[in-house]
């Protein structure tokens, strides 16, 4: 198969000028947006790679269609590019580096020992070198907020947020104490030698040693029992089980105290996925799934890459597995810590490293089958669209428009927006009718067309700038006849395509044809037609109910004597609906700004009264 890639000649220019030297390349589309950010060993064959003609993964095809300059910064050494890359990556936020972009991080439970009483508390965020104990990251299967409870159960931990020292104390304990969950350190029950021994036993566990907990649930679990107090034994029962759920995940013949990540890469030549098993205190504590589509790299680098932007955001451990040989010296440098890899295990290590290609396989064929899935359900629809309805061009954006009101009362309009088959939920756009009078859904289909395409040709609003290569219309050939007439009156009959699907038994309507398209029920194709027609509908209806709800209830308060649109706004924001308004007090009404208690009795008085005329 061959892969044709249009270069401009600015680009052709710019890779006959690159430096065989590390550094950092930037590509930019045609509005001078940065799209991604990457880092080589040698600019030349790095950037270069992306334009010869071979095969690509999906996401990096799309992305260098959409390449049309590039710039790039030499460095003094690849360690030098590496962190280039990464404060780059993260100040511009390149829509295909995917990872980074993410700022989401793995749940930790931080315990920080700079304070005389430390307390537990899960953060997202690790501040190293902060004199804290950081424990995790948990991942898949085990919440961290389930770890704190079964703690907080076994031992007399705090758990409030308030600086506790010497020097402040509380004038009296709180509800904790009384329940025995927590042995009060505000007010100087414990000292701070024997709060710190229940901290070390929680260090203990997090650490990996289960017994101790164990021991002490059980028995609370068994007192609890015989003073009949079943409701603290039953959650002491549910504490237990959650020690027993991590106790499932030991690895045998591995030391309680053993930290190590094990990464696996498998790929099939564009794609891929990498998989990260994380091992603490003995244990699994989770596996993850990473999809790599830059698979024109070598497999080493691949994973040498991922390892430089997973590690932004999670504790390096004392180990780490990976199934590939990478640049050791340089990951350790990148880390600033000396940990120790293992690119050829051998013992436990060979067991764990093998479960995680395993999985790496796995959710390879899995995430294939799903892309396929999606394919077929945007892109390939949309060829098959343009096939079976002859349109001229791929209709990669597609618009849709329904009309909602109740007997031509609150018109409202729907702008729905699909590219490349798939909700682009941001470009949505609401109407409501303002030049038609009663119910008459021609007419007003037909403003919003013409409200929707002049802010087009005036190249008006962000959403509206963009040109629709399909327009769909909900209804029949009338419907289609009626709204062309204005596609026509833009000029634009030529540029922009437009169908409509009949309700009734599924029809498809074209300008060109007087009879309608039967598209194979159940199709792809159709079912594209489907969604976003029912998309329009529901986007409508629902703004539809907005407006009157908000008309209602805009109106009832309206009639209200000393009440202008300030102190109406005043009190939405303050209740939300007319029907909290009138269940509120006079001391409540009273608390609202501009509202005194003699408008409060008026504003009682008058919405009662509009109750009961409704109830007549």
């Amino acid at each position: 198969m061959v892969y044709n890639i249009v270069m401009n000649d600015k680009i052709r220019e710019k890779l006959k000028t690159l430096t065989t030297r590390p550094g950092v390349y930037v590509m930019r589309d045609k509005n001078g947006n940065i799209i991604y950010i990457g880092k080589a060993k040698n600019l030349k064959n790095r950037v270069s790679q992306y334009f010869r003609n071979s095969p690509k993964p999906s996401k990096v095809q799309a992305m260098v269609n959409n390449v049309d300059d590039f710039d790039y910064f030499i460095a003094v050494s690849e360690l030098d590019a590496l962190g280039l890359e990464s404060n780059l990556i993260h100040k511009h936020q390149p829509f295909y580096n995917i990872l980074l972009k993410d700022g989401k991080a793995f749940p930790y439970i931080k315990i920080d020992m700079k304070e005389e009483f430390p307390r537990l508390e899960i953060v997202r965020k690790v501040k190293k070198n902060d004199g804290a104990k950081y424990f995790g990251p948990y991942i898949a299967g085990i919440d961290p907020r389930e770890i704190l409870k079964t703690i907080n159960f076994a031992f007399k931990i705090r758990t409030c947020k308030q600086k506790v020292d010497s020097n402040h104390r509380a004038k009296r304990e709180c509800l904790n104490f009384s329940l025995g969950l927590c042995n009060a350190p505000c007010t100087g029950r414990v000292s701070k030698e024997e709060y710190g021994k229940e901290i070390q036993k929680v260090i203990r566990f997090l650490s990996g040693n289960d017994d101790e907990i164990e021991k002490i649930l059980q028995e609370k679990m068994e007192t609890a029992s015989e003073l009949q107090n079943f409701e603290r034994a039953i959650e002491l029962r549910d504490a237990l089980k959650m020690v027993s759920r991590l106790k499932q995940r030991v690895v045998a013949n591995l030391p309680k105290d053993v930290n190590k990540d094990v990464f696996a890469y498998h790929t099939d030549g564009l794609s891929g996925v990498i998989t990260a098993m994380i091992v603490r205190g003995g244990k699994i504590l989770g596996i993850v799934n990473f999809v790599q589509s830059d698979a024109e790299l070598e497999e080493s680098d691949t994973l040498f890459n991922f390892l430089t932007q997973y590690y932004q955001n999670t504790l390096v451990p004392n180990e780490i597995i990976v199934s590939h040989q990478i640049d050791e010296q340089l990951l350790k440098e990148y880390l600033n810590k000396n940990v120790k890899i293992i690119s050829n295990p051998h013992g436990i290590n060979l067991t764990l490293l093998k479960m995680a290609k395993e999985n790496a396989e796995e959710h390879l064929s899995k995430h294939l089958e799903k892309e396929k899935l999606q394919y077929n359900q945007s892109i390939g629809a949309m060829k098959q669209l343009q096939e079976k309805l002859h349109i001229k061009n791929l209709p990669r954006r597609m618009e849709c428009y329904d009309i909602s009101h109740i007997s031509g009362t609150n018109k409202v309009a729907s702008m729905v927006v699909f590219v490349d088959g798939a909700p682009a939920k941001k470009q949505y756009r609401k109407f409501k009718i303002k030049t038609v009078q009663g119910n008459n859904d021609f007419e007003s289909l037909k403003e919003t067309l013409s409200r929707r395409l002049k802010r087009f040709v005036e190249q008006n609003g962000e959403s509206f700038k963009e040109k629709p290569d399909l327009l769909v219309i909900d209804g029949g050939k009338g419907q289609l006849s009626s709204c062309y007439e204005i596609l026509q009156s833009f000029h634009l009959e030529n540029e922009i395509e437009m169908i409509s699907l009949a309700k009734r038994i599924e029809e498809v309507f074209t300008v060109e044809s007087h009879t309608p398209v039967l598209l194979k029920y159940g199709s792809a194709e159709l079912r594209l037609l489907q969604r976003i027609r029912d998309e329009a509908h529901r986007f409508a209806i629902t703004f539809h109910r907005q407006v009157r709800t908000k008309a209602q209830t805009e109106t009832e308060l309206e009639h209200i004597k000393g009440l202008g649109k300030v102190k109406i706004d005043a009190l939405l924001s303050a209740f939300g609906t007319t029907d909290a308004v009138r269940k509120a007090s006079i001391e409540e009404l009273c608390l609202v700004k501009g509202i005194n208690e003699s408008l409060a009795h008026t504003i009682k008085q008058e919405l009662n009264t509009q109750t009961e005329d409704v109830e007549e």
